[in-house]
């Protein structure tokens, strides 16, 4: 289950954000808050694992609520002013949403800040929060699918489409694999033939040009056989 908070002094903000996130399975709205002493009153007795945050609010403005904070959640600023972006970044946040935006925007807001590492997990909660926060939704015919990233086996093309096979199941995604490969963490993952791409943690041997995961064999294209060789060192 994924926590999230919206912090803005727009009812309507709340409305849209809320109303997107109703979409996805496993996101769960902990609270709304008008104003960034609200929020901060509600965080120091509750966590969150993501907060929508607006930065033109009274009171206390949005980068310097967040500044207040020593281990903040993942935050992805919604916002009209796109001049204070430069500053948001350097606050290393997930993600900078200019208002208006729309639901595909705003989902691809919310995977990149799922596929971050945890900003400070404690010793004893590090490896549970590194495995939450390492998710993506990804879009079938009709319905949305959350996917833990390290589940994933390989990709595989499909015209328009997509092949997403998992340890467990397969999933058709409504997305062609160059689109698919921009969404997903490029750190573990390798294409190694113009329809497939593979996760390297998951390679059990590479022999000529095949590559060998689980009882599945991958082609290695000849336009990507470099990728392999680096990966062999």
């Amino acid at each position: 289950m994924i926590r999230y908070l919206i912090i803005d002094d727009e009812y309507i903000a709340h409305d849209i954000i809320k109303g997107y996130c109703d979409m996805l399975p496993n996101m769960k709205l902990e609270k709304n808050c008008y104003d960034a002493l609200e929020a901060l009153q509600y965080l120091n007795e509750h966590s969150v694992d993501l907060i929508f945050l607006d930065l033109n609010m009274p009171k206390l403005k949005g980068f310097d609520f967040l500044k207040t904070l020593s281990s903040p959640p993942k935050v992805i600023v919604t916002t009209a002013y796109k001049e204070f972006a430069l500053e948001g970044y350097e606050l290393n946040i997930a993600d900078y949403l200019l208002k208006p935006f729309s639901f595909e925007r705003c989902l691809k807001a919310i995977n990149k800040a799922l596929s971050l590492p945890a900003t400070a997990p404690s010793p004893t909660e590090g490896a549970k929060n590194n495995a939450e926060v390492k998710r993506i939704f990804l879009r079938g015919d009709k319905k949305y699918t959350q996917v833990v990233i390290d589940n994933i086996l390989f990709i595989e093309a499909a015209g328009n489409y997509t092949k997403v096979i998992l340890k467990e199941e397969t999933l058709l995604i409504r997305e062609k694999i160059s689109n698919l490969l921009t969404s997903l963490p490029s750190h573990n993952l390798l294409q190694v033939h113009k329809s497939f791409a593979v996760t390297k943690n998951h390679i059990k041997s590479i022999e000529g040009n095949r590559i060998f995961i689980g009882e599945h064999i991958i082609p290695i294209g000849k336009v990507y056989k470099m990728n392999v060789n680096q990966l062999l060192g």
